[in-house]
């Protein structure tokens, strides 16, 4: 399957500021069942673009813009093909956790097994996993499989329940959130009690028009689900927002610890005002290249996500941390 992603962020301020330094992680990775085969990114005002890939193979873009705007926009349009992922079944031979331990141990897993910045154990998770019987018991894909389902019915999905940087508790206290917070909760439990390797998962879900399904996250924003090793299959994606075994309508742009390794817009600004953050994405399934748009409106058809930074208080222009994406849906 074929996917054009444009994905557009906007920073409007109250005020000009003097620079904006930025990175971008929107260009979609190139591995597994899914490969990028064209990326463009679009920048007003106009910059020069530099772009590397970070040590698990993101690819990173980003650009220093030194004179005075009232405004910045960025907007990356990409062609993902995808193809159908192997089968996976309901569980593994009763062997399986000697064969994951074997693998683990063998293996430089560390990051993906220790605590990280919003992916850290609780009393509250504690809680959780008492309540939801997470232990290690019978193999570990059957274990996963209903984990994925009862965090999908535990939680209810309400956008804005939470914030970029909200802790779990917060998800964990109201028992609803957004797709950032199922991942990291289901993160946590598998690190913390299961002891399997277990990875955050950036990108995009491509919705169907007449989904009979359970989609529960958004359409016109970015995404986000979990990648756990499983031995004999690898890295096998899990979304528990929507009980599903990541797919063939999960585009992926970026892995890590948590949401604070893979944020798809993240920099600074030098200056004094309040901000607005902007963010649409739209995902469509194509037969050819994506037309890149001579300008950079939002098309009136985008559901928008807005969020407002505070003002700054007076003094010299400060050099300020860029407000971040605004939360994975």
């Amino acid at each position: 399957m074929l996917y054009s992603v444009r994905h557009l962020t906007k920073f409007l301020y109250k005020h000009p500021v003097s620079e904006s330094m930025m990175e971008t992680r929107m260009h979609p990775r190139s591995d597994q069942n899914q490969r990028c085969l064209t990326f463009h990114l679009s920048v007003s005002p106009r910059c020069r673009v530099f772009s590397y890939r970070d040590h698990l193979g993101n690819n990173v873009h980003h650009f220093d813009i030194p004179g005075q705007h009232r405004q910045l926009v960025i907007v990356a349009e990409s062609l993902v093909e995808v193809q159908p992922q192997v089968d996976i079944p309901s569980f593994l031979a009763p062997d399986a956790w000697a064969d994951l331990d074997a693998i683990v141990s063998e293996g430089d897993y560390w990051e993906f097994l220790f605590p990280s910045e919003f992916c850290m154990p609780t009393p509250r998770l504690d809680q959780l996993a008492h309540e939801l019987d997470v232990r290690r018991r019978d193999d570990p894909l059957m274990l996963l499989h209903e984990l994925n389902e009862r965090i999908f019915r535990y939680f209810d999905y309400v956008p804005r329940s939470t914030k970029v940087d909200s802790p779990i508790d917060v998800a964990l206290e109201s028992r609803k959130g957004v797709c950032q917070d199922f991942a990291h909760i289901m993160i946590t439990l598998i690190r913390s009690k299961l002891k399997i390797p277990c990875r955050y998962v950036s990108g995009y879900l491509a919705h169907r028009i007449h989904d009979e399904d359970t989609d529960r996250s958004r359409a016109s924003a970015t995404h986000a689900w979990i990648e756990v090793l499983m031995p004999q299959l690898g890295w096998v994606g899990f979304d528990p927002t929507n009980w599903l075994i990541a797919g063939e309508r999960h585009i992926r742009t970026a892995i890590g610890r948590d949401y604070a390794d893979v944020p798809p817009t993240h920099g600074m600004f030098r200056g004094r005002a309040s901000s607005e953050l902007t963010v649409a994405v739209r995902v469509t399934p194509t037969e050819g290249n994506p037309v890149l748009d001579q300008e950079l409106p939002v098309p009136e058809d985008w559901s928008i996500l807005v969020e407002k930074a505070q003002a700054l208080p007076e003094g010299p222009p400060p050099l300020t941390r860029q407000q971040q994406m605004a939360q994975q849906q």
